[in-house]
């Protein structure tokens, strides 16, 4: 309807333009009176002015409201008090849509402060930092984990920890950066992890805080719990026999509160005497040895690292292998990719946890006829790994998390500290220790440096 109205007016006045010019122009060719003449010019350049005020009062009302829109000025409004119908469709249009836009507006900043709510409340920290390191927005848990007030810049978390810049430009997106923060109020354990996000043109980094001192402690107490259970049921399991031996001698050779007369005392009680020593031997020598164990754990020299060739220790594995004594022992494939692969350890400690898996490996396959394990060494995501597979009898998912735990073992001879050994190793290496298996399928464990 705008549209047409514009057209026709816009048409009525060119089309009178035309005529007039027209009807001026022959004046003049016929030598017409001058009052004829500069009528008709007058006429031209009035109706002309005329049509350029008519686009204009519409274009003037468009520009005004794309300026306010510009301006995020949602209050202007055009009232439609003009006879002008042209005009008082115009303002009713753009009124509309100036309304449409102060609703969305309305609507989003009611999203944005709910959303802000939101993360206000929650007990994870969120920081949102632009491409030139300014801070756009920090909520409450992000400063009070970080125990600052105030958080503008990102330069400002250097006087937090002076390396967090560094961790956070060399780790990769969504991986878990861990950061101790020390203060008056104590430590707080904390984990930071990074994403990207794109906002139009400008690329942000989102930067999530979480405190997980008290999952750690939980973790912590877990550990020292199942470690404790264990630790119990070895010592009562080596006392127990002890005690019991030590009052079946001690009623050999007394008789109420008094000892017997050494006439009295039998050859068979000599015997049984002798016997029952040993076995009281046996016993503490057994619990000396897993108390031996328990310190090992306990006392892992620092590692003495150094530059290994990986192709160089999976070789000498291999020799190793042959030595290892084994009722049906599994065939044993090793690879290196690339072949100069190098790893920064210390080859000792690298070549016990290697054996132990290794170890495991081959017990798992000691009843299978077809038994497979594979040592593969590869660089992934610029970190050198090591895989150690069989396809033995697997462990169940009930025990993925026990077969870590100091002198927790399945085998009647097993001490059950190889593997806690190796995770041990692998944390003082700053690497990590982990396995996933199917029973029966495929174990895997893996070492990432």
């Amino acid at each position: 309807m705008i549209s047409k109205n514009l057209y026709i007016n816009i048409i009525i006045r060119v089309v009178a333009i035309t005529l007039i010019s027209v009807v001026t122009a022959w004046t003049i060719v016929r030598n017409m009176p001058a009052l004829f003449i500069v009528s008709g010019i007058i006429a031209v350049i009035t109706l002309t002015a005329n049509l350029i005020w008519y686009i204009n009062s519409t274009n003037r009302r468009l520009s005004y409201f794309f300026e306010s829109v510009k301006n995020e000025d949602s209050t202007l409004s055009f009232p439609d008090t003009t006879n002008d119908r042209r005009l008082k469709e115009v303002s009713r249009s753009l009124d509309d849509i100036n309304n449409q836009i102060r609703q969305l507006r309305i609507e989003s900043r009611q999203q944005e402060q709910y959303f802000q709510a939101m993360l206000e409340h929650a007990a994870t920290g969120i920081i949102t930092i632009n491409s030139a390191g300014f801070i756009l927005h920090a909520n409450s848990a992000a400063k009070k984990l970080l125990m600052t007030e105030v958080l503008t810049h990102i330069s400002q978390l250097q006087r937090i920890d002076k390396n967090i810049l560094t961790k956070l430009k060399d780790s990769e997106k969504d991986k878990q950066q861990l950061l101790s923060i020390s203060s008056e109020r104590g430590t707080v354990q904390l984990s930071l992890k990074r994403s990207t996000f794109r906002n139009g043109t400008e690329e942000l980094m989102i930067l999530s805080v979480q405190d997980i001192k008290n999952e750690l402690d939980e973790k912590e107490v877990e550990s020292w719990m199942k470690l404790i259970r264990v630790m119990m049921h070895e010592i009562i399991n080596s006392i127990s026999p002890i005690t019991s031996l030590s009052e079946t001698l001690l009623k050999l050779y007394t008789k109420g509160e008094s000892a017997v007369l050494p006439e009295t005392i039998k050859e068979k009680t000599i015997e049984t005497t002798i016997q029952g020593l040993k076995v009281i031997r046996s016993q503490g020598n057994g619990l000396l040895s897993f108390i031996e164990s328990y310190r090992k754990l306990t006392r892992l020299p620092k590692p003495e690292k150094i530059n290994i060739l990986a192709e160089d220790l999976l070789s000498s594995l291999k020799v190793l292998y042959r030595s290892f004594e084994c009722k049906n022992k599994a065939a044993l494939t090793v690879s290196c990719t690339p072949d100069d692969l190098m790893i920064f350890a210390d080859e000792t400690q690298i070549t016990l946890c290697l054996i132990n898996i290794l170890k495991n490996a081959m017990q798992a396959n000691e009843d299978n006829p077809d038994g497979k394990i594979t040592i593969e060494a590869v660089m992934q995501n610029e970190r050198p790994l090591i895989s150690v597979t069989d396809n033995g009898t697997g462990i169940a998912p009930e025990l993925i998390d026990e077969i870590f735990v100091p002198f927790y073992t399945t085998r009647e001879e097993g001490s059950g500290i190889g593997l806690s050994i190796s995770r041990q190793i692998m944390r003082l290496h700053g690497g990590s220790l982990r396995v996933k298996s199917t029973p029966g399928v495929e174990t895997v464990f893996t070492m990432e440096f």
